[in-house]
């Protein structure tokens, strides 16, 4: 193995022995910290080396950018059937794990005010405190090893070992009651992706003859065999990736703690689903419905979070249809085929997502409630964490310099190019599809953020008994610095060779359109003329009435919104009631039928025992008595002959 395939093969490595170490160390009692400061010793210090990992990395796959850089070994051989272990490093990968690595790293620092100090604060956090930082590395490791995994089954174990982190890390505080419940609701509704996840991978290795990456994509799999493969493998992204119709998981974790939903929606799971299918692109190219179906999901889900957002009053989950939202414009760049443009949106979404779930603790932190109809007032008390929450908010929206501006553009003028021009390996309809709905999806994404801001920060105060203050230090510090690249990372789109050379890889598909990435032209001035509406319509409400919810203005729409269109109703009835219908009756039947047979037959064996032993019992006396009757009649016998003679 060269250096750089040794240095990515330590990437997911170091975060384990991370966790490992977390793991092994001894909880202790609040008066004297010491598990608890050592697992934050580990935890920080493991998370600084793997973010400069992630670094070095970067910067000597910079120098090889004309083909992916890989080292494998075979793992086991099935006759015909191989499974590797290995590594395959290209620009994307390098920098989708720098940015795995960084927002754990934030996560893990941050974790040890908002832990000790915030509304999860209690008498056992220093016996809970090691296992969360170790849960944390495992989640990192696990999203590193799918970065960097050369091998489709070792990618497997870093999509499922996901899995397993985020349910244990959503139902982290089990004093809320509905923490365990959004982890089991998570862990189930992303399984049923995964399912088809796992046979999709199936599908490929079968027919390849090997699960490595390599010759998977090399491979001639036959149109129907590789049109099924994909659609199975894009069952996986709705779940993990919150797409419709397995959304429904996300919003509801956010019963676990603030920095989580960072780490969840920002650098891990979520991302995972759009990085699998940029890793194997060249599939998804020559399968053109896989991607037609891709653009009906990406734009459904992209109007979906971006209405539900509208009328929540939590806090967290406005963010989370956000995110959901967001992975939208990603997985839509996808199905009109821009690789670049969907990496682009999904580093700058890691950072200013990541920025604002940690603002956004800082918040419940102070005030204790996630609910916005109790916050106001705020932008006084809380400047650093108020201004990083504007820098957040506008790159979220699209504003101009901001990170998110230009990669939502680029998202946009790819659909644009495949709309007008036919360009991209999908239908014309499909770019058409995920044009329109992107540029809905901007002015509602800018009407939700402007509420956000104004019913947070803005307008009276309705904190009541609550003194709030910017978050100490160890908080202060990752939200500030996450702030520098929310609001600079587009600065690189001026750049479209540099862009290109650090996005597009030989195993992400040509962009629909070379020079559309992030492009400054006459197209760019709808979005920004709908992003001022949505925004200004939020302002207007609000100026009206600054005590007033602008979500009034949805009139009935308000419930249905905030119910996300009641799909989690329609999911319990065509989905959860008849399993659980299917299940009691499966239940029934076998302590009927099956547990009946079985107690049935040794009911009846004990009976005829019983049936046997009490006709023994009473032939018993009457054989004694007829024995004694025969021995009195011979002894009479005897006696009567004897006196004859």
């Amino acid at each position: 193995m060269s250096t750089t395939t040794t240095l990515g093969a330590l990437l997911p490595a170091v975060p384990l022995v991370a966790g490992l170490l977390g793991l092994l160390l001894p909880p202790s009692p609040r008066d004297a910290g010491t598990g608890e400061a050592g697992a934050r010793r580990v935890a920080i210090a493991l998370g600084v080396a793997g973010a400069a990992g992630a670094l070095a990395l970067a910067a000597a796959l910079l120098v090889a950018l004309d083909r992916p850089v890989e080292a494998s070994t075979t793992w086991v051989d099935l006759g015909g059937l191989t499974v590797t272990l290995g590594v395959r490093l290209d620009s994307a990968a390098a920098l989708v794990a720098v940015a795995v690595a960084a927002v754990a790293l934030a996560v893990q620092v941050y974790s040890i005010g908002y832990l000790r100090r915030g509304p999860h604060d209690d008498v056992d956090a220093d016996h809970r405190y090691p296992p969360y930082a170790a849960q944390i590395s495992l989640f990192t490791a696990a999203m590193l090893l799918v970065v960097v995994a050369g091998d489709l089954i070792l990618l497997l174990v870093g999509w499922e070992v996901m899995g397993i982190c985020s349910y244990l890390l959503i139902a982290h505080d089990r004093r809320l009651p509905e923490a365990p419940a959004a982890a089991m609701k998570a862990f189930l509704v992303t399984r049923v992706g995964d399912v088809g996840f796992l046979l999709g991978i199936a599908l490929l290795g079968v027919s390849a003859g090997s699960f490595r990456i390599a010759d998977v994509l090399a491979h001639d799999h036959g149109t129907g065999t590789l049109t099924a493969a994909c659609l199975l493998l894009l069952a996986g992204v709705a779940g993990k990736s919150a797409q419709f119709p397995l959304h429904t998981w996300l919003p509801d974790a956010m019963a676990g703690p603030t920095p989580i939903s960072a780490l969840i929606h920002a650098a891990t799971m979520v991302a995972a689903g759009v990085y699998a299918v940029t890793r194997l692109y060249p599939l998804f190219e020559a399968a053109p419905v896989a991607l037609a179906v891709l653009g009906v999901m990406a734009s459904v889900t992209l109007l979906l979070g971006a209405f539900a957002a509208t009328a929540q009053d939590d806090l967290k989950r406005v963010l989370a249809w956000s995110t959901v939202s967001q992975i939208g414009y990603m997985t839509g760049a996808l199905a009109v085929g821009s690789t670049p443009a969907a990496l682009f949106h999904l580093l700058t979404h890691a950072a200013f997502k990541a920025l604002l779930f940690l603002a956004a603790g800082a918040v419940i932190h102070a005030v204790g409630t996630t609910l916005m109809s109790r916050m106001g007032g705020l932008r006084r008390a809380m400047p650093v964490t108020f201004w990083c929450t504007v820098v957040g908010l506008g790159a979220l929206a699209g504003l101009p310099p901001l990170s998110g501006f230009w990669s939502k553009d680029g998202v946009l003028a790819a659909a644009g190019e495949a709309a007008l021009h036919g360009a991209g390996p999908a239908p014309s309809w499909v770019g058409w599809l995920v044009w329109l709905a992107g540029l809905v999806g901007v002015a509602v994404t800018a009407w939700y953020a402007t509420r956000l801001l104004l019913r947070t920060f803005f307008g009276e105060t309705r904190i009541p008994l609550a003194h709030p203050h910017d978050p100490p230090a160890v908080m202060r510090w990752p939200v500030l610095l996450l702030a520098v690249p929310a609001a600079l990372l587009g600065l690189a789109g001026f750049d479209w060779a540099f862009a290109r050379r650090l996005l597009l890889t030989p195993t992400a598909g040509a962009p629909a359109g070379e020079h559309a990435l992030i492009h400054v032209g006459p197209e760019v001035l709808l979005p920004l003329a709908l992003l001022a509406v949505g925004a200004g319509l939020a302002w207007l409400r609000w100026r009206r009435d600054p005590a007033a919810d602008p979500a009034t203005a949805l009139g009935p729409l308000r419930p249905v919104f905030a119910a996300a269109f009641r799909l989690d109703d329609v999911q319990r009835a065509l989905v959860v009631r008849p399993t659980t219908a299917l299940a009691r009756a499966a239940r029934t039947a076998d302590e009927v039928v099956v547990d009946g047979a079985v107690e049935g037959s040794g009911r009846a064996a004990l009976g005829l025992g019983g049936g046997l032993a009490a006709l023994h019992r009473a032939a018993l006396p009457r054989a004694a008595a007829g024995v004694l009757a025969g021995a009195l009649l011979i002894g009479l016998a005897a006696a009567l002959i004897g006196g004859a003679a």
